[in-house]
Order: structure tokens, then C-alpha cells, then sequence
């Protein structure tokens, strides 16, 4: 019998950009959020749990929201991305005013994880592929060894502002070589993309695979990744603007040896919700998967 697949949701985030909480901004017909569509595909796909990585203030819309949409049977739990939860020896800083990143968000549920799990971002819709992709890989993972659902770069732009991407190369076996967190990737009129994280812009090649915080990983990568987490501290706690990415702390367990993150291809679009003119394409495409028949007009 296979083990029990978990899945963590990325809900922390402040979405300073979007201007409110877009993980409860409404996208479907009746009310849905991604995250919706989101759990959806992941019980089709054959997730079992759901872990919500949170801050206090959304626990209540949240819970409120999926009383009515969510099947009582589902297994959800929720968590709390907590500054001060720190390795032994450091301290949270004064100034430091925002979360530690998405991979600081990953091990706020390390109590509660005890098997393979995958993540994703609340606000990204990645498509019922994405998910079985996803799924298949964690049930085959040897140990030390992750897997990245990857997406092309071109198709994961925003037409309203820059967007972070993790940058990816992947080798001939399909296994990740290397993968660099960009903050500010924006389409270059055109028809390919750049990089403004340096000031001056830097092309693209539009072709190349990104992460979209779509990771799958064995329960022990948490005790590595607390680790990570300390050495991050050590660098850069004193930059409060200085945070800990998933793809960050992937490339340096690569870098180590001895661990192995496969790259698999998703066949779904993927779109989502950074900019608040981003909703009403989001919007429009989950209408059209709607009438294609992908999904039920109400989910519940």
C-alpha cells in the first residue's frame, strides 16, 4: 500500500502587490478561489492531506470559506508561519518585519509532515496535470530525491509587472542542475522575457523551464532544511529584506552532493493572481475550463 501523499499550501504570503488577500479573492463562478480548483485536483490526483501554512489573520476567512466548500472529508490542517520559530542560537531582529520566505513557510509544517509532500502557492493555478504529475513522481522518489514540476517561462508572465521565477537548468538525465531565484522577470515587449533583479535588464531565453514553487519532497528533506534555514541565518538575518526560497535551499542541497531533485514537464497552462489586473484573466480561463467541461460549474 502506498504512502499517504500530503500536500502543503503556500497561504502566508502578504500579497503586498495584489493589495489584499488574494488567497480568498474570488475567480470561479460560484465564489471558488484557486485554491479551490487547487485541492480539487489534488484529491483527483490522489493527495490526502491538506497542510494550509498561514498567518493568524487568515485562519477565520479561510475557515469560513472552505465550511462551504470543501467536502467534510477531507483532511485539512492548519499551520502558522511564526517569525520568531527559529533554529537554536538566533533570535528574530527587531527591524525584521516581513516572513522569511517560502521555504521558512515549508518548515512551519514539519511537525505535521511525516511522509511525501508536495507544495504549491495558494495563488497559482497549476492545472489537474500539474497535480498527477506531481503525484506519480512522489510515490516513485528514492531517498534524497525531490522532483519540480516545471513550467515555461513564457507561459508564466504577468502583462502588469515583474513576477519571481525560479530559473532552471536541467541536465540530459532530467535532473536539476541549477536554479536561480529571480525577483523581477517581465516580458520584453517582445514576444520574450528579461531580468531587472541586476538594474540593467538581462534577456531571457522565453523557452527556459522555471519553478512555480510546485515541489514534491520525501519527509527527512525537513531536518536538511532546518539546517539550511541556520546557515541562512548566519549570512543574512541583519538584511531585513533577505528571504529563504525553496529554490535557494534545493540548489545548495544539490550543491552538497547526494541529493537529486528530478524536472518534470507539466502539459497544463498555468496562470494566477499577482497584480490585481491579473484576477480578470484568471477569471476568464477558469470560465473556459468550465465550459470545456474540465471542471463542474460549483465544486462542492
Amino acid at each position: 500500500m502506498s504512502q499517504p501523499l500530503s500536500l502543503i499550501v503556500l497561504a502566508a504570503g502578504l500579497g503586498s502587490r495584489f493589495g489584499g488577500f488574494k488567497q480568498i479573492a474570488p475567480v470561479g463562478p460560484n465564489g471558488e478561489v484557486i485554491l479551490d480548483y487547487s485541492i480539487y485536483d489534488a484529491l483527483r490526483a490522489g493527495f490526502d492531506r491538506i497542510v494550509m501554512v498561514i498567518r493568524p489573520e487568515l485562519e477565520a476567512p479561510l475557515r469560513e470559506h472552505f465550511a462551504e466548500y470543501l467536502t467534510p472529508e477531507l483532511k485539512v490542517a492548519f499551520v502558522f508561519q511564526k517569525m520568531d520559530d527559529l533554529p537554536e542560537g538566533h533570535s528574530l531582529p527587531a527591524e525584521r518585519v516581513k516572513p522569511w520566505g517560502t521555504c521558512h513557510a515549508v518548515l512551519a509544517a514539519r511537525e505535521v509532515i511525516d511522509g511525501p509532500f508536495g507544495v504549491i502557492n495558494a495563488d497559482d493555478f497549476y492545472g489537474a496535470d500539474s497535480y498527477q504529475v506531481l503525484a506519480e513522481n512522489l510515490r516513485a522518489l528514492p531517498p534524497q530525491t525531490g522532483c519540480l514540476v516545471g513550467f515555461n517561462l513564457l507561459k508564466t508572465l504577468s502583462p502588469n509587472g515583474t513576477v519571481s521565477r525560479g530559473l532552471c537548468q536541467v541536465g540530459p538525465d532530467g535532473n536539476l542542475i541549477d536554479v536561480v531565484e529571480l525577483t523581477k522577470i517581465e516580458p520584453d515587449g517582445a514576444g520574450g522575457a528579461r531580468a531587472l533583479d541586476s538594474g540593467a535588464p538581462v534577456p531571457l531565453n522565453p523557452n527556459d523551464v522555471v519553478s512555480m514553487n510546485m515541489w514534491g519532497f520525501g519527509g527527512e528533506v525537513m531536518d536538511d532544511l532546518w539546517r539550511l534555514f541556520g546557515g541562512f541565518l548566519t549570512k543574512s538575518s541583519a538584511n531585513p529584506k533577505a528571504e529563504f526560497y525553496i529554490p535557494s535551499a534545493v540548489d545548495a542541497l544539490i550543491k552538497e552532493g547526494g541529493y537529486a531533485c528530478r524536472v518534470r514537464a507539466s502539459a497544463s497552462d498555468w496562470f494566477g493572481i499577482t497584480y490585481p489586473e491579473d484576477k480578470a484573466e484568471t477569471v476568464s480561463s477558469i470560465q473556459a475550463l468550465v465550459n470545456a467541461g474540465d471542471y463542474p460549474s460549483r465544486l462542492n
